[in-house]
């Protein structure tokens, strides 16, 4: 089979033993989950099964939404509350002050990745290294945060949603809060509640899926929602499985098409393709449909 399954992770299961529960309910190696979530947090887990894994890249590129906790007063190496304290103290901060620091990580920010994060530097993992006692410097990048929102505030610990580009770390904007603040702060929860426009009450827990596995699974084109869609003629089609161009003097384009295109014959999804302005003409991107 072929497409996709919206899990709800849950708290303790990392995403790589997410995917292996997928593999053995669908009978198949070629299972790829899209944004990692570590084992603290749980939420919307996409994961794609099949010849619809050559899609993964392209939903990993979406913006994200989480619902994090945040305890004030305390670091630990790993920026969450499951790593080894670093510092205490004794905050004394007022909702006031920080709803004035939120609103200054509001927008473009830069962020220094964790050393406990999947980032490899010369092919080895950052966490591997900090399990070793080891750190290597990381250079900051830029990400956005579209919307951030205090949801609740009590004393030294609060929650707040947030929506962000990819590549935020949400441990690292708590850490940040918290010393903006100058007391400290370590995430305690993490809950991505949508990516890729999948929404959390649309996702399903793994043990329930390996039930029915045939329930759970979608069509493939709905990991790529974002794309425009292309009709093409079933002898179009033909060519387009054999890697072949399409000129685009031949086929009817929405108005303003995006640069990739869902590309469909006979309302089979084919796979995606991109269009060439240099050529005129539409170029294979990948194949999803199996020959």
């Amino acid at each position: 089979m072929n497409g996709l399954v919206l899990l709800d992770k849950p708290q303790g299961l990392t995403s790589f033993t997410a995917a292996s529960i997928m593999k053995r309910a669908y009978g198949t190696k070629r299972v790829g989950h899209t944004g990692t979530l570590d084992p603290l947090a749980t939420g919307v887990l996409p994961v794609l099964v099949g010849r619809a894994t050559r899609l993964c890249s392209y939903i990993l590129e979406s913006d994200k939404r989480y619902v994090a906790g945040v305890k004030l007063g305390i670091t630990t190496d790993t920026l969450d509350i499951t790593g080894k304290v670093l510092t205490e103290t004794t905050p004394n901060v007022t909702k006031e002050q920080l709803l004035d620091t939120l609103e200054k990580f509001k927008g473009a920010i830069s962020q220094v990745p964790p050393m406990y994060s999947a980032i490899r530097v010369e092919g080895k993992h950052l966490y591997d290294i900090a399990r070793e006692g080891g750190e290597v410097e990381r250079a900051a990048r830029e990400v956005t945060i579209h919307k951030l929102e205090l949801l609740d505030f009590n004393e030294n610990e609060f929650t707040i949603d947030v929506t962000c580009s990819k590549g935020t770390y949400i441990r690292t904007l708590a850490d940040d809060i918290g010393k903006a603040l100058g007391v400290g702060a370590a995430m305690t929860s993490l809950r991505r509640i949508e990516t890729a426009g999948f929404k959390i009450e649309d996702c399903t827990d793994p043990d329930i899926v390996k039930l029915d596995p045939e329930k759970y699974i979608l069509p493939p084109q709905l990991a790529v929602a974002q794309f425009n869609d292309v009709y093409i003629t079933e002898k179009q089609g033909a060519r387009f499985m054999c890697g072949g161009e399409l000129s685009l003097d031949r086929l009817h384009l929405p108005q303003n098409p995006t640069e990739i295109l869902k590309v469909f014959a006979n309302n089979e999804f084919l796979g995606l393709g991109f269009i060439d302005r240099e050529s005129a003409s539409l170029k294979v991107k990948c194949i999803i449909k199996e020959d």
